[in-house]
């Protein structure tokens, strides 16, 4: 089977990493066949300390500096320094909650002979905070995610790449390169609409699962939908195919929230408009709400409709940021004066 080389990019992931990294270097998978390599960006805590000393106990963990600090950079120079016959990408936060994590992806190489493979990505972690709760339940739903994507699904099946693949055979590399450095969100779903582009193939399959560490608070939760909605418009700019109608229905109702507030100052009937489409939308985060929360704790179910608020303008306010970013820096690309260099 395939030997395995565990890429983990991180930057001041000291609450997590050890346990994220004994979990790896534990696996029921020979030592001389997979290789766990951390790509630091610069952390300011304790995460190299401690990955220095887990150095001194597994000799299969090589430790990286990401002197750029994104995720994207990180992943690269990990990469580059990656021996073994196929990479796999785990967060610095993440759970591997089985033993047979690498032997089963390995094996699951072997049997599809896929080009890369897909995972579920689901938020159940052990004991959760009830907004952590609240965050698994809300993101597991249509109303939560991108419908596309399969990174709740439990079906093995080959699918397309661009939402779920996070494990690649060296064939992927060589063919369209390594993960665009310009993006600090979302580096991977660009680097799969490469994968997909160039035909190759991936396998979803549930024996890969990794559980994903759901925000603690609404400003974190917005702000990593923030991070996401940035992502999504750099992506839309650079593969406009990419830009689904699920990823705009978020930021066209941002817009429709501020902007036919303030018109509705001026148009009565457009207020009453306004005001009903705002009562809908609470009623439908509600109802979301009772469902989700159907069985849970009411500190759970009551903080559900929050969430939803949280991913949904969050994601809004990073698209928008982005939009306006890049519209800046064509403006002043365009007003730049052309140089013309002496005959």
């Amino acid at each position: 089977m395939p030997s395995v080389s565990v890429v983990v990019p991180v930057r001041n992931e000291s609450r997590s990493i050890e346990h994220t990294l004994r979990l790896l270097l534990t696996q029921d998978f020979p030592r001389d066949r997979f290789e766990v390599i951390v790509a630091d960006g610069v952390s300011t805590d304790d995460t190299v300390p401690i990955v220095r000393r887990l150095q001194d106990e597994f000799t299969n963990l090589k430790l990286v500096f990401n002197a750029a600090k994104l995720s994207s950079a990180g992943r690269n120079t990990a990469i580059r320094h990656a021996t073994k016959d196929v990479v796999v990408i785990v967060d610095g936060h993440c759970h591997v909650p089985d033993r047979d994590y690498l032997k089963n992806l390995s094996a699951a190489f072997e049997a599809s002979g896929a080009d890369s493979l897909g995972r579920p990505q689901p938020l159940d972690i052990d004991d959760p905070t009830p907004f952590q709760r609240a965050v698994g339940a809300a993101r597991s739903s249509r109303l939560g995610h991108n419908p596309d994507s399969d990174i709740y699904s439990n079906e093995p099946k080959f699918v397309p790449p661009q939402s779920t693949a996070v494990a690649y055979s060296r064939k992927v590399f060589a063919t369209i390169g390594l993960f665009d450095q310009e993006f600090d969100a979302c580096e991977d779903v660009e680097f799969n609409e490469r994968v997909h582009a160039a035909g190759l193939t991936c396998y979803f399959t549930p024996t890969v699962k990794i559980v994903y560490e759901p925000r603690s608070s609404f400003r974190a939760l917005f702000y990593q939908l923030g991070r996401y909605g940035a992502g999504r418009a750099k992506l839309a700019a650079k593969h406009p195919r990419s830009l689904s109608a699920p990823a705009l229905v978020p930021p066209l109702w941002a817009v429709w929230v501020i902007v036919g507030g303030l018109l509705s100052l001026g148009v009565p009937y457009l207020g009453w408009l306004w005001l009903a489409s705002l009562a809908l939308y609470a009623g439908v985060l509600l109802g979301a709400g009772a469902v989700l929360g159907r069985g849970k704790p009411p500190a759970v179910a009551a903080r559900i409709p929050v969430v939803f608020v949280a991913i949904h303008f969050g994601f809004a306010w990073g698209f928008w940021k982005e939009v306006a970013k890049q519209a800046r820096g064509r403006m002043l690309k365009e007003r730049s004066p052309v140089r013309k260099l002496p005959a």
